[in-house]
């Protein structure tokens, strides 16, 4: 399975963060999956690559050109995919995704999972989106979807494949 994992370049203020990502590295890696993330080396992003690699996992890279020109690629990647710019980049990371987590992270994780959550909607897309909701992180992100179905500008149908997991043992209960 391809898994797309959004996260941070950042590696935020708790350890939790980065032990927790190391994990589902190691996890992706050690259950045959590949890993599929936006190719930095730095912050949470190189932390889930490393790991996934270090575990015997294949690992693609979707990095945009103005990011390599940067050189804030990882390098022994088993694959790296150079694309135009972050649109092309978050359309690669889609076509390749299997399943999609959306692990803490900034403004930029959370434009990416909001595609994944669109397509879904639209019966674009037929795939888990998982919110790995460690320490409470997406609380009001689930707060936010349950009130667009209170309010009727959502269904739950159209939510369907949104999920929130607290642990890694629910993220792969999920994928499994």
């Amino acid at each position: 399975m391809n898994i797309t994992v959004y996260l941070g370049a950042n590696e935020g203020l708790e350890p939790a963060l980065k032990t927790a990502v190391r994990e589902l590295g190691a996890w992706i890696g050690e259950h045959g999956h590949t890993l599929v993330y936006g190719g930095s080396r730095v912050g949470l992003m190189g932390a889930v690559a490393e790991s996934a690699l270090a575990a015997g996992g294949k690992v693609i890279g979707v990095e945009p050109r103005f990011f390599i020109e940067q050189e804030l690629q990882l390098d022994g990647l088993t694959e790296l995919i150079v694309t135009e710019d972050m649109t092309d980049r978050k359309t690669k990371m889609i076509e390749l995704g299997d399943a999609f987590i959306a692990f803490p992270g900034g403004t930029g994780t959370l434009e990416e999972i909001a595609e994944v959550m669109s397509k879904l909607a639209l019966n674009q897309l037929d795939a888990p989106c998982i919110f790995y909701n460690l320490n409470g992180y997406y609380d009001h992100m689930k707060a936010l979807l349950d009130h667009m179905i209170e309010m009727e500008l959502s269904t739950k149908e159209r939510q369907k494949k949104i999920y929130f997991a607290d642990t890694l043992e629910e993220v792969t209960a999920l994928l499994n």
